[in-house]
């Protein structure tokens, strides 16, 4: 037999080994197809995009049902989906680079880079780091209803921060906040003198040739390929409005699609390069995936399969069945996310759905996890359906918990117009109640919802979307009106308390002149006079001078004290006495 060249006989041996590789890899996915649809099916999931990455080559990638079901458009492998707070990795690698541009250091105070950084905790303002902001780790607990649907932008969020009661102190222990993610976006945009957008498209997309990812909603409905976003309502499936989360877009407002992400995990498995390029430095590679704070029990995995559970920067570190597995999931309306590689496996898988909140993402990732390790698989499809029936069940044992305190037959205190009005808090805004033929409605950033009674001054929210049975408690202040609404739109604090907003009225110069002169509490003399045409002064022996606001007929409320009024007592058109109206008490005075 003729003998073949040496360099002819390797490239034989060569191929018949990866040759043997694909054909394992085959095996081991040869019946998933059948395992996605028939879990699809379970979970009415619409469409799904997957792909799998090991070493620096992608396996697979592949699109499963439909990005749009009423015109049966079905998904690819470049369908573009909302990966939500799978996001949050770009920005911690932003950051990370910011440091090690030398801009930044990751464990001195954030304060040292943004002056005005203020939290509601003086210790947390003044220590807070950027590791801190990407661990969850700063005693806040989520407050998402701050951003959820709001107006506000990034800067206006910002400033909004220190009115936000923490829960535990601070470094105490991990609870998830996405608002510390938008603060460390907003570092990255200080720092850089760039919008964070700008920064991770230019410096870690364009550089993962990641051509089919954007920023935004906006975006995302310019795409040629891109999945319509679903929501399961008891047994029907109905398309559900995109959210704009721009402002909050650092913890969450990435699209993308398998094939982009499959990118993203070549360069993280490999040490932050991808096609011959380091795009990421090794060091920003091991930072991200180094422990920074001890998860509960619970999270990621309440089974055995997963344990030790850590946090890094904007990553779950877990061992799963005796492998180190890195990973965040993701959550915004209409989509679900799961990122996950395996370092020491060089394994890496993303899956992406068009269904709000489900957890087919994690099973099927796990389910491809086992596959590819060679473990025998688990029933995770099985398992997390038992899971869902049972948290049902207890959601509807504490519901009928609920509606046996009620107080059945009693009527709210006051008419229902009087419950009608903007109420206001210096971090979560403006709420508003409004008579609508004879039911109250409220609307909220830009959620518009009815409310029922439930009993006295308690009104519920009817909203099967988001907030269905959220109660909402009136107030009564001193004066036989309804001063706040009390919400519990933080669970992990007291409730959130909004104060009414009066609405200023604005007198003439010769309308506000009938209130000036002294009045006497009984030997102390206080002078209202006018400053200009327009402003009405209060100044009171040892104190500064306040301003009046109108707000009633003889009304007035002192400017930024709340619970603090004035109201002149008139006759035929001159006035006679003064009350001052305070928490502690009502003080009266005579004019001289």
């Amino acid at each position: 037999m003729k003998r073949l060249p040496l360099t002819l006989l390797l490239f034989i041996v060569l191929a018949g080994s990866l040759s043997a590789q694909d054909k394992s890899t085959t095996a081991k996915l040869k019946t998933l197809d059948a395992f996605v649809q028939k879990t699809m099916a379970d979970w009415k999931v619409q469409g799904l995009s997957i792909a799998i990455v090991k070493k620096d080559k992608v396996i697979l990638a592949k699109g499963y049902g439909y990005r749009d079901v009423a015109n049966k458009i079905p998904v690819t492998e470049n369908t573009q989906f909302a990966i939500g707070s799978c996001s949050k990795a770009f920005t911690a690698a932003a950051v990370c680079q910011t440091a090690q541009d030398g801009l930044i250091e990751l464990d001195k105070p954030v304060k040292n880079y943004l002056p005005s950084f203020k939290l509601f905790d003086p210790t947390a303002t003044e220590q807070m780091t950027a590791r801190d902001l990407l661990s969850h780790r700063s005693g806040l607990p989520r407050h998402d209803l701050l951003w959820y649907g709001t107006s506000l932008n990034r800067q206006e969020l910002f400033d909004r921060l220190q009115h936000l009661e923490p829960n535990q102190p601070f470094r105490a222990v991990w609870q998830y906040q996405n608002l510390m993610f938008m603060t460390a976006g907003y570092l990255v945009e200080q720092m850089n003198h760039t919008s964070w957008e700008d920064y991770v498209r230019t410096r870690i997309f364009q550089q993962l040739e990641m051509k089919n990812s954007n920023f935004s909603i906006k975006d995302l409905e310019q795409s040629a390929d891109h999945s319509l976003g679903y929501v399961k309502k008891k047994d029907k499936v109905e398309v559900i409005p995109y959210s704009n989360i721009d402002a909050i877009g650092p913890a969450g407002s990435i699209n993308s699609t398998a094939t982009d992400m499959s990118h993203w995990l070549v360069a993280l498995i490999n040490g932050g390069k991808y096609n011959g390029k380091q795009v990421l430095s090794a060091q920003t590679v091991r930072e991200v995936q180094t422990p920074a704070m001890i998860m509960p029990a619970t999270v990621p995995l309440p089974y055995d399969e997963g344990f030790y559970n850590s946090y890094g920067l904007a990553w779950m570190i877990t061992s799963y069945r005796g492998h180190v597995r890195v990973e965040h999931g993701g959550n915004i309306d209409g989509f679900s996310a799961s990122t996950c590689f395996f370092p020491k496996d060089s394994l890496g898988v993303v899956v992406l759905t068009n269904m709000n909140g489900t957890g087919i993402t994690s099973i099927i990732r796990n389910n491809i996890i086992d596959r590819m390790l060679g473990l025998s698989e688990v029933d995770w499809n099985g398992r997390m359906l038992g899971d869902v029936k049972k948290a049902e069940e207890a959601a509807a044992k504490v519901k009928k918990e609920e509606d046996a305190n009620r107080i059945k037959n009693t009527r709210p205190s006051h008419d229902l117009k009087d419950y009608a009005g903007t109420f206001t808090h210096p971090a979560y805004g403006d709420i508003t109640f409004a008579l609508d033929g004879d039911t109250l409605r409220t609307e909220y950033h830009k959620m518009k919802i009815k409310l029922r009674h439930y009993h006295y001054d308690y009104f519920e929210l009817v909203d099967e979307n988001n907030f269905e049975g959220e109660k909402i408690n009136f107030i009564t202040g001193e004066n036989g009106q309804i001063e706040k609404a009390m919400i519990r739109l933080e669970p992990a604090v007291k409730a959130i308390e909004f104060v009414r907003k009066s609405e200023i009225k604005k007198l003439s110069k010769d309308q506000l002149s009938l209130y000036t002169g002294d009045y006497d509490f009984g030997g102390a003399v206080a002078k209202v006079y006018l400053k200009g045409d327009s402003q009405l002064m209060l100044l009171v022996p040892g104190q500064p001078d306040y301003e009046l606001e109108a707000v009633k007929e003889h009304e007035f409320k002192l400017k930024g004290m709340s619970g603090f009024s004035i109201r002149f007592t008139v006759v035929d058109n001159k006035v006679t006495e003064l009350a001052s109206v305070q928490p502690n008490g009502t003080f009266k005075a005579r004019k001289k």
